[in-house]
Formats: structure tokens, C-alpha cells, sequence
């Protein structure tokens, strides 16, 4: 982008600084007032700060990229907000850049809507900011757009966000839901549950602990070097609410067909296995904030497994089923005893806040 193409910023206006360590927020810093632009300037665009959202508009003016534009919208409720392994900043980038990846593309552009609680900590507010920061720049986006909002004590929770982000798909490349076939091979990234289950251990009626830290991250350069070595591949999906079960349900029934896969195949750390056993939960069913499930013609698994393996966030990738011809569209389990087990949507919800 040439430089007649970013928005010029306007000059800083505020002298008196925020108190970062011992303020909070109050309802003034959504009044649409001084005390709202001094926030804005002073903590949000300290971190976040790029020509787009420096200028101060109600929108950012981007050029088209070529080729398709993937377009995901998110909303981040997860308590507690700082978690093993990340908070409630990162979690909001890496969902929604995770969201666009899943089509292949490469994440371009996020937008973030604050809904922040009357007596948030300021220095909580900072920290998170921060952390989304950090988050955004690690995945080479920009946060080019944005609001804020504050509602009274006890309606808010602390702090929620919402995300949108902006993708560019590249030439050849078609990953959608509606695409398994029977025969494809199903593989997942990694070990599945560990986001779960580092949230339950800082939910403060539960009194667990656990060394488990929360798998989130960005997953669209491991995107990348898949479609690198596997260009066709069919389905990629990120199994965030409702764990791997509700995601393989939702491809089955998007693409008209069955999935089988393969208890003993499953990377479930022990830790969490032990966990979801004391609680009465189902690993298959407990959210995932960095991991992917990728389904691609069979023929092509172990190259695909390899590719995976081979990178940084995706060593302990797996191949766990294959994709078959089934009119109800059911996912099944090969248990660790030889017996089926239908593994059905998620009834209720296994762990609320998670994400």
C-alpha cells in the first residue's frame, strides 16, 4: 500500500493520563465523551495503533486484494478471563484468524467490539489489550477498526469481545464442509482438550489444579504448509465449542456422509483424560482453541500427516478415521475394546464460558 493510501492520524489530545494500575472502568468511558476518546487514545491505540485505526474514522478504507475474500465474525465470552495459556485478547484473535484459515486463506485484517463491565480493573483492560496485541502481530494482522462499549455493574461479566476478521482465499483452492467424500482420511492436529480443560482448572468452584495449558494459537501458517504439500485438501475445521464430536457431526452433515474413527488413534494427553474422568466429562466433546481437523483423499493422508508433523504446531498430528458412505450421516467409534460407540452432537453444553 502506498502512503497516499493509509489514513492520515490525528494529533494526541490528552495530556492527564489514565490510571493503568489502580482505575477501573466506569460508565464514562462509554459515554461517547472525553473520558471515552482518553481510553481510546491512551490504552487501545497504544497497543493496537496503525494508520487505519489512528485516524480516528468510523471505518477503515482498505484496498480489495486479489483473489476471494473470506469473511468470519466471532464472539468471545470465556470466564475466567486469563486462563493457562492465554486470556480472553489472545483467545479473540486466534479464534476468528483460526475461523478464516479453515478456508485456506491468509488472515488479513481483524476488526474488535469491546462490551466492557462498569469497575473492570483497568489493569486488567491493559493487559488484555496487550495480549490481543501481541496475539494480532504474531499473525501478521491488523486490527484496522473497532468499538467500545460499557454496561452497568454486574451485567458484563468483566469483558466480552467480538471479532471480524478479513481473509484472502488463494487461486485453486476450495476447502469447504460439503466437500469429504467416502474414503477420505481424517486427521487432527494434536491433542484434543486442552483448552477445556485449563479453563475448568482456574473455575473457582471446582478448587483443581492441573500443569495443562490452554492450545490456543494461530493456526494459519501450519494451513499454509499443509496446502503446500497437500493442495486438495477437502475439509479443514477447527473444533472449538463443542470439541471434535460436534465438529465431525457438523462435516458429516454438511457433506451427506458418515465418519469412523478410531478411539485408540485419539491424542489425549493423560492429564486430560484423567480430568474429564474426575469430572464426568467426554475429552471427544471439551473445546479446542488450536487444533484443526483436516479431511483429504486418502491416497494423500500420509503426505498430508508428514506435512503436519513436520511443523511447529501440528507435531503430534494424527490420523484418526477415514470418511464413509452413510445415509444417516452418523459418526462412529471403534472403541479400545473392538465395540461401536455412536458419538453424537452435543446435548446441552458440556462447559459454558469456554470460549
Amino acid at each position: 500500500m502506498s502512503d497516499q493510501d493509509q489514513p492520515t492520524p490525528p494529533p494526541r489530545r490528552f495530556t492527564a493520563r489514565l490510571d493503568l494500575r489502580q482505575g477501573s472502568v466506569d460508565m464514562s468511558h462509554g459515554s461517547g465523551g472525553r473520558a471515552m476518546a482518553q481510553l481510546i487514545e491512551q490504552l487501545f491505540r497504544r497497543h493496537l495503533d496503525n494508520p487505519w485505526l489512528a485516524a480516528g474514522n468510523d471505518q477503515a478504507c482498505v484496498l480489495p486484494p486479489p483473489g476471494r475474500l473470506a469473511v468470519s465474525t466471532d464472539g468471545h465470552v470465556v470466564a475466567p478471563l486469563f486462563f493457562p495459556g492465554g486470556d480472553i485478547g489472545s483467545l479473540a484473535v486466534h479464534g476468528t484468524v483460526n475461523d478464516i484459515a479453515m478456508a485456506g486463506a491468509r488472515p488479513l485484517y481483524l476488526t474488535a467490539s469491546f462490551i466492557l463491565e462498569e469497575g473492570l480493573p483497568l489493569a486488567d483492560l491493559d493487559r488484555i489489550v496487550a495480549s490481543m496485541a501481541a496475539a494480532a502481530a504474531a499473525a501478521g494482522v491488523s486490527v484496522i477498526a473497532g468499538d467500545t462499549k460499557v454496561v452497568e455493574r454486574g451485567h458484563g461479566d468483566g469483558c466480552f469481545i467480538s471479532t471480524t476478521g478479513i481473509g484472502v482465499i488463494p487461486d485453486g483452492i476450495t476447502i469447504s464442509g460439503e466437500r469429504a467424500v467416502p474414503g477420505d482420511a481424517i486427521l487432527v492436529s494434536g491433542y484434543l482438550g486442552d483448552h477445556g480443560v485449563a479453563i475448568l482448572s482456574r473455575r473457582e468452584n471446582l478448587g483443581f489444579e492441573t500443569e495443562i495449558t490452554s492450545d490456543s494459537m494461530a493456526l494459519h501458517d501450519l494451513v499454509a504448509a499443509m496446502l503446500a504439500a497437500v493442495p486438495d485438501l477437502h475439509c479443514l475445521r477447527d473444533p472449538t465449542r463443542g470439541g471434535l464430536a460436534t465438529s465431525l457431526n457438523e462435516l458429516a452433515l454438511q457433506s451427506g456422509v458418515g465418519m469412523q474413527i478410531r478411539e485408540a488413534a485419539l491424542p489425549v494427553r493423560p492429564a486430560v483424560a484423567a480430568a474429564c474422568e474426575l469430572l464426568g466429562l467426554d475429552p471427544l466433546y471439551v473445546a479446542n482453541e488450536g487444533k484443526l481437523i483436516a479431511i483429504c483423499p486418502a491416497p494423500q493422508a500420509a503426505t498430508l500427516l508428514a506435512a503436519m508433523r513436520a511443523h511447529p504446531k501440528g507435531r503430534d498430528a494424527a490420523i484418526i478415521g477415514e470418511v464413509v458412505a452413510d445415509p444417516h450421516h452418523f459418526v462412529q467409534m471403534e472403541t479400545r475394546f473392538g465395540g461401536q460407540r455412536i458419538v453424537d452432537w452435543l446435548a446441552g453444553e458440556q462447559l459454558p464460558r469456554i470460549c
